[in-house]
């Protein structure tokens, strides 16, 4: 056996015995390619400095990459992102997400975007979506509405989704410039979740994003209120907050969960990331597959 085969081969005997679960994941197909606006191409490759992949990524692609990686399973994001017909604005229809679960059972699983303008209409497409179409969990850019999470006109989502026993995943920290036509602000301090999760201690509330820049905020929102969470997405992990490390690796251990954005983050460049960070075992696990695994019942 040459040395490079023993190589290879050693890795694969390091690696643990579980698959991780991303709990962030954009579908990138050329079918919801087709969904998204013109800022995508100058966002993806001006702004975050990443790859675009314009002609879209297969399924199949997207699952041999996360498998490079160790992951098993990823949570994908039928994303709203502003009202439609305002510039910049899309909504990507649950549908094209369903059919990707339906076609890879286990692989993947749905997030329901929320826009809080559809009022009931959009509750009763959130119902929908769990009830018939298996969707896990509810997804939220505040942001893209010029409107705080804590504002009232979540509300009725966030009843619905304590009454279906589902998590909503929201962006907290800044936002950044993504359409030129419609610039978004920051409306999404991690301090606002203390009104919701005082109002609504039922609700599972996952700050995404990591919080930055106000990360220790966040942080601190995961340590008084026993149901709100931070996901780790779209921040590489080389550049987490020193804080960020330290609580996911002691009194934060089960609080936290593991998300790329991808294609924000690629699978296996950030796994890899994060096993620099010299995580211990046991909280390793918990943070790339138990926590995330339990909050969305995912067997």
């Amino acid at each position: 056996m040459s040395d490079l085969n023993a190589s290879v081969d050693n890795d694969r005997n390091d690696r643990p015995d579980y698959g991780a679960i991303d709990a962030v994941v954009n579908i990138w197909t050329a079918e919801a390619l087709a969904q998204r606006p013109d800022w995508t191409d100058d966002f993806f490759v001006g702004k975050v400095k990443g790859q675009h992949d314009s002609s879209g990524i297969p399924l199949t692609a997207m699952l041999a990459q996360m498998d490079a990686a160790g992951i098993e399973k990823g949570l994908l994001v039928a994303a709203k992102t502003g009202r439609p017909g305002l510039p910049g604005s899309y909504h990507m229809p649950y549908e094209i997400v369903a059919r990707a679960c339906v076609e890879y059972p286990g692989r993947f699983y749905g997030l329901a975007g929320i826009d809080p303008f559809q009022g009931m209409d959009g509750v009763r497409a959130l119902v929908d979506a769990v009830e018939n179409m298996g969707f896990v969990g509810a997804h939220l850019y505040p942001h893209w509405f010029e409107l705080p999470p804590n504002h009232a006109k979540y509300y009725p989502f966030y009843a619905k989704c304590i009454e279906l026993d589902i998590p909503v995943q929201m962006q907290v920290g800044q936002s950044l410039i993504y359409s030129k036509e419609q610039r978004c602000r920051s409306v999404g301090r991690p301090i606002y979740l203390d009104d919701i999760a005082c109002d609504l201690p039922e609700l599972k509330l996952i700050g995404s994003h990591v919080g930055i820049p106000w990360h220790d905020e966040m942080i601190a929102m995961a340590w008084k209120h026993e149901n709100v969470y931070i996901c780790t997405d779209a921040h590489s992990p080389k550049y987490w907050p020193q804080s960020l490390v330290q609580y996911i690796n002691s009194y934060g251990q089960d609080k936290v969960i593991f998300g790329t954005d991808f294609p924000v983050l690629r699978f296996e460049r950030t796994v890899g990331e994060i096993d620099a960070l010299g995580l211990k075992p046991r909280v390793r696990r918990k943070f790339l597959r138990d926590n995330v695994q339990k909050l969305y019942k995912i067997a």
